[in-house]
């Protein structure tokens, strides 16, 4: 049984290692599988390999005894390492990036006045940031600088402003 439980605990660890150098292949291999997940899996190994050497060198359990003790210990563990730590960092992954067509129904400002049938700049807050964008009036009009707008729509890498005020 001492073989099994080395075994497995050296899995283990080879396997973080992977983990460690190609985790975000892995992990978007196994994407798909919600249940299943690496880490998760990879934990519950070396748990119960390292459960089982512990168990079966300093305490005087029976054999059955150890490997009941070692697979509750890996499943609690994968359970646990599941729970609070990969579906919360899944759930946390942001991004900076963001799609023009996010701006639309987004309130700005006015940097460089946008002159009839013309363009100019919009200022619009977006996340933790600030965007800046070139912007004409919706219905050809006019917009001077400063002014509160309204993104009504984004085409072609322009949006398409009408006053703020005018809402």
């Amino acid at each position: 049984m001492i073989t099994l439980y080395m075994g497995c605990l050296i899995a283990g660890v080879l396997l973080a290692v992977v983990m460690l150098l190609f985790g975000d292949w892995l992990g978007g291999v196994a994407h798909s599988l919600h249940v299943i997940q690496p880490t998760s899996l990879i934990v519950g190994l070396t748990v119960f390999g390292g459960a089982g050497v512990m168990l079966l060198r300093y305490t005087e359990l029976a054999d059955g005894a150890v490997c009941i003790a070692s697979i509750i210990s890996a499943i609690f563990s994968a359970f646990f390492m599941y729970f609070l730590y990969v579906r919360p960092m899944r759930n946390a992954e942001n991004s900076t990036g963001f799609s023009i067509q996010d701006l639309n129904g987004r309130v700005g400002e006015v940097l460089t006045s946008i002159p009839a049938h013309g363009y100019g700049e919009v200022l619009v807050r977006f996340g933790a940031g600030n965007v800046a964008h070139t912007a004409a009036g919706l219905n050809g009009e006019a917009i001077g600088e400063g002014a509160r707008v309204l993104v009504i729509e984004a085409r072609e890498g322009t949006l398409y402003v009408i006053h703020y005020d005018d809402i």
